[in-house]
This record gives C-alpha cells, sequence and structure tokens, in this order.
C-alpha cells in the first residue's frame, strides 16, 4: 500500500484528557478519535491492527473447535429477566425501549442471548458438546469512562460459549479454550500472565483471567517467581503468617489510647509493633423481616481487609458498613474503637487466618478512648469463624508452598469462566440424556477484549517516540521512506520495485510516496510504531546501497540494494517466530 492511499492523521500533542500513554499515542499516532466520553471511531490504522487481532483469534478459536455466530447487539429484557440480571446488573446495563414500549437492551454479553439459543436448536445429547463465538460490539455505561479504550463504554470483545453434558465435559472445553488463550496472546506477542480469578457478576464455579503485564495496569497481579501460582489479588489466597497459635503470656488489661483511632497510631502510641493489633470491621447484611444481621470482621492491623474474600462469609453476600446506630446497639463505642471483645452475642465475629493464629494482641475496647492489651483466644473471647480476609502483600508464603509471593501490575485482556448450570437451569435449556432424561446443559464462557488489546499492547510496548507493536498486530511490518521520492526518477523507482516485490512475497509493507521531510516522515512512523523501516536515498542509490533500521535497533544498517529484499524478508519472518 502506499501511504497516499492510505489516511495518516498523526498529531505532536496528545489531547488534555489523555491520561495514560495508550490513550495519547493512539490519538497521536491516528488510531481513534474520541466521538464522545468512553465511545471512539477507529480510524483506518487502528482498524488494521483490530482486523489482525481478530485474524488471530478467529484461527484459534476455529482451531479449537468453536462455531462462529453474530447474535444482535439490541437484545430484549424478557431473556435478562429470566436471570435476574435486568436488576442486578444496575445503571451499568443500557436500557432502551421500542416504539411500542417494550423494554431493550445493548448487549455487555450474551450468556442470556445464546442459552436461548441453544433450547430451542439443542435437543439430544448427541449434539454435545458444542461452543459457539462471536467478534461482537458491547456497550457498558461505565460511570466514569478513562484511559482511551482501556475503560471505555463501546468495544469490541470475543465472546465464546460452551455447552455440555456434565461438569466432566465442561472441565475438557474449559481447557481447550485455556490452551486456545494462550496460543492467542503468545501469537500477539504479548508478556502476559493467565491468573485464578473471582467469578464477580458473571458467576460459575470457577475462572482465571489473562492479563497482559504492565506498570500502568489497573489490576495487581500475585504471582510466585519459583512456580507457575498467579492470581488475581482479589483472589489471591492469603496464608497464615502464624503456622501455630501460641501460649498466652499477658494479662487482658485495658489501657487509655485518648484520639487513637486506627491501628497505626495506637501501635505508636503504645510502643508495640504494628503486627500486634487487630483491626475491627462492622458490616451489616439487611434482612427481609427484622434488624439487619451484624459481622464483626478482623484483620492484622498491618493487613488490608479484601471486600470481594469477605463477600463470600455466609450470609455477607449484599452487605454495607454498619451504621452509627448499629455500631452503638453492637459495641456502645464509636467506630475506631471497635472489638471483638464483650461484643453483643448477635454479632458473628470472622477473624482472618493470621487473626485467628495470633496471640496477646491488641483490638478496641467497645470504649472510646480505649483498647484491649494482651488479648488470647479461649481466654477472652470465643473462638472467631475464621477465614481467609485478607489481600495478599509481596513476601507471604505462597500458597503452593513454592517460595514466597511478589505483586506486578496487569491489564486484563482475557477471562474463561466456568458457568456450570447457572444460566441453563434459570432459562430451562435442557437437553435429553442418554435415558430420555431432561438434563441441564452445562455451560462455560471465554471473553477476550479485542479493542482493549491494543491498548494493552501499547501499555507494553511503548518509548519516547512512540508505539513499539508486536509485529502480528502492527498496521504495517515495513514501511519503505524514500528521500525525495516526487524529485529522484532513481528514487522512486527502487522504492516502487521494492514495494512491489515485497507485496508478492506476502510482506504487510506500505510505501511513504507522500514527499515529506526526511524528519517529518521518521517521526510519523516511529510514532505509529511500524516494526521495520527502509530508507532509500540518491546518495545510497549511488554506492547502490540502502538503510534499514528495526524499530527498537540503535542504529541503522548498510544493505546492498541487490539484497534488501531477502534482508526484509528474513528480519519479518524472524520477528513472527519469535511470537509464533
Amino acid at each position: 500500500m502506499k501511504a497516499s492511499q492510505s489516511f495518516l492523521a498523526t498529531l505532536k500533542e496528545a489531547p488534555s484528557d489523555a491520561e495514560v500513554v495508550s490513550h495519547k499515542l493512539m490519538v497521536r499516532a491516528g488510531l481513534i478519535r474520541k466521538l464522545s466520553a468512553g465511545i471512539y471511531n477507529y480510524l483506518p490504522l487502528g482498524l488494521k491492527s483490530i482486523r489482525k487481532v481478530e485474524n488471530i483469534i478467529r484461527e484459534e478459536m476455529n482451531r479449537a473447535g468453536a462455531i462462529e455466530l453474530l447474535m444482535p447487539m439490541i437484545q430484549p429484557a424478557e431473556l435478562w429477566q429470566e436471570t435476574g440480571r435486568w436488576e442486578k446488573m444496575g445503571p451499568e446495563l443500557l436500557r432502551i425501549k421500542d416504539r411500542h414500549d417494550r423494554d431493550f437492551l445493548i448487549q455487555p454479553t450474551s450468556e442470556e442471548v445464546v442459552t436461548d439459543l441453544a433450547r430451542n436448536e439443542i435437543k439430544s445429547y448427541k449434539q454435545l458438546p458444542v461452543n459457539f463465538y462471536q467478534i461482537q460490539t458491547k456497550f457498558r455505561d461505565e460511570r466514569r469512562p478513562r484511559f482511551g479504550i482501556m475503560r471505555g463504554r463501546e468495544f469490541s470483545m470475543k465472546d465464546a460459549y460452551s455447552f455440555d453434558r456434565d461438569a466432566e465435559g465442561l472441565k475438557k472445553s474449559y481447557q481447550i479454550m485455556f490452551d486456545a488463550y494462550t496460543r492467542i496472546f503468545k501469537r500477539m506477542g504479548l508478556k502476559f500472565r493467565a491468573v485464578t480469578a473471582d467469578n464477580g457478576a458473571i458467576g460459575g464455579s470457577g475462572s482465571q483471567e489473562f492479563h497482559v503485564i504492565a506498570d500502568t495496569g489497573e489490576d495487581a497481579i500475585v504471582y510466585c517467581p519459583n512456580s507457575d501460582y498467579a492470581a488475581n489479588l482479589e483472589a489471591a489466597e492469603s496464608v497464615s503468617l502464624i503456622e501455630v497459635r501460641g501460649t498466652a503470656t499477658q494479662t487482658l488489661t485495658k489501657v487509655p489510647t485518648p484520639d487513637q483511632t486506627n491501628c497505626a497510631d495506637v501501635a505508636q502510641f503504645l510502643k508495640l509493633p504494628l503486627e500486634q493489633t487487630v483491626k475491627s470491621l462492622l458490616f451489616a447484611a439487611d434482612q427481609e423481616e427484622g434488624p439487619a444481621k451484624l459481622f464483626m470482621v478482623l484483620v492484622r492491623g498491618d493487613h488490608e481487609l479484601n471486600e470481594i474474600k469477605a463477600s463470600k462469609i455466609p450470609g455477607m453476600v449484599e452487605s454495607r458498613f454498619a451504621s452509627e446506630a448499629e455500631i452503638k446497639q453492637a459495641c456502645n463505642a464509636p467506630a475506631g474503637y471497635l472489638g471483638p471483645v464483650g461484643v453483643s452475642p448477635h454479632v458473628t465475629v470472622v477473624a482472618d487466618r493470621t487473626v485467628a493464629n495470633m496471640t496477646d494482641f491488641v483490638c478496641g475496647a467497645n470504649d472510646s478512648g480505649h483498647h484491649l492489651t494482651g488479648v488470647n483466644w479461649g481466654r477472652d473471647l470465643p473462638e472467631p469463624l475464621v477465614m481467609d480476609l485478607r489481600n495478599a502483600v509481596a513476601g507471604d508464603p505462597s500458597p503452593d508452598g513454592k517460595g514466597v509471593v511478589d505483586i506486578c501490575r496487569g491489564i486484563e485482556v482475557g477471562h474463561v469462566f466456568q458457568l456450570g448450570t447457572r444460566y441453563s437451569e434459570a432459562m430451562g435449556c435442557t437437553y435429553l440424556d442418554q435415558q430420555g432424561k431432561a438434563q441441564p446443559m452445562v455451560m462455560g464462557c471465554y471473553g477476550i477484549g479485542v479493542t482493549r488489546l491494543l491498548g494493552a499492547a501499547i501499555e507494553q510496548g511503548n518509548d519516547e517516540r512512540g508505539i513499539i507493536w508486536p509485529i502480528s498486530m502492527a498496521p504495517f511490518e515495513v514501511v519503505i521512506c524514500p528521500m525525495g521520492y516526487d524529485k529522484s526518477e532513481a528514487v522512486k523507482a527502487a522504492a516502487d520495485q521494492l514495494h512491489d516485490e515485497l507485496i508478492a512475497a506476502g510482506v504487510d509493507v506500505v510505501l511513504d510516496d507522500r514527499g515529506e521531510r526526511p524528519g517529518a516522515m521518521f517521526a510519523d512512523w516511529e510514532l505509529i510504531g511500524v516494526p521495520f523501516r527502509v530508507v532509500i536515498g540518491d546518495r545510497g542509490l549511488a554506492d547502490a546501497q540502502v538503510e534499514f533500521k528495526g524499530r527498537t535497533d540503535a542504529d541503522s544498517q548498510n544493505i546492498p540494494l541487490a539484497e534488501i529484499k531477502v534482508k526484509v524478508i528474513a528480519a519479518v519472518d524472524a520477528a513472527k517466530k519469535l511470537v509464533s
């Protein structure tokens, strides 16, 4: 392709609302233009990269035996009402009405629609397993869209849905998709990790996320450098830092702690390690009838409560922080002085694993301006319900026993779920087994953020000059930069010939025929991130030489004109092998 036949729209400055590198560079490189908050036009170069991503995804999904279809963007409310998600999804679900006042929505995902399709089309065990996928536009009405396409409202996603006879079949389908995702992200040339994750609003029995590793990632990933263990911070298991509870050595003592309402201040005031304190948080779960059920959740003073883990406490799925009146009723003390000793018997006390093994600890005394020291389980208060409740921190023992964990940042680009029968049972999606008995289909779902992958790749690959694409995602593999294309017949002839030969060899090449000055031309293509550049000028042609340079190379090479075609093809092939 020649640049004059494309549409280049590079900018010297990024928009003022661009916060992250990928947003800045995608606008400056002419890949996207903002239409509205979280909604973007994809310009030709951006669309070209999207199509390359889609091609890789299609090839691997087809290779894994998935079957492509296309489901509507607009979905009827009745299906979502069957599963309860019409109400549960909240304001992120963009609801609309047609001229007959019937409710519809713009799809954020398609579990309901594909389950409706399966219950109408699949009747027998002989038709299972089956896996349907689509690449389709989605819409989620984000409260605060930001970071360009990384957290937009309209985006493109590949979503797949498997249907099996039983849980054993689901495990096989899930593993096939996990392996396919691993191949997809490897082919894209991305550094990534697959991590254990929480299922969130989708539901199901288990899931894993795929994260592109980047310092600017929104998600914290807990991993063990010595093993394959990796998990999203929300789902990372935190083992007890105290293997066995020791014997009490102190007596229970109530001490004045005026104006000391957090663990750090209390520890400093009492001249004790922060690790000896316990943080007490009171939650309330409203009931259909009667007062809310109260829970006191305990974590060590230097740890943070993991709210996802806390939501798994029996009875705490839907909960909130207790009100002042509820705190006073349960503890007769203001927040900052709460503790489990002497708390109302109507309060369920739940301790993190580490807290459950502590001895002689410090906690609130349920009395304003006072704390208790020398607190011990069994002697001073009943044994608690024990659960994993805290966020993991770097240096914690790895749950698999193979060292300690570290934490890095990642950008979620894919998620695989074992849904089980949540949707099939809610929607009556059954098949007839070998005995002629109706059984619910067992489902899995698998998503990849197609457009988000562009932003993630740029967050991972960039420098002060612009984007550094993996070759599999770059809008072009090679750019030919002729010096004086519109002024020198020799330069024009050499550039045109190389362009045509590379196209014939299957190389995705662009020839910059705009007649730009060298500095401006080089700056544009480095900003866009084309992996390889060939410079042709009269001075080099006088010696039958051209310049060849990789996007991340410090210096260019002089290559004989007669050898440049072979050199370019070899470089492109080598780059592709690195990501295959």
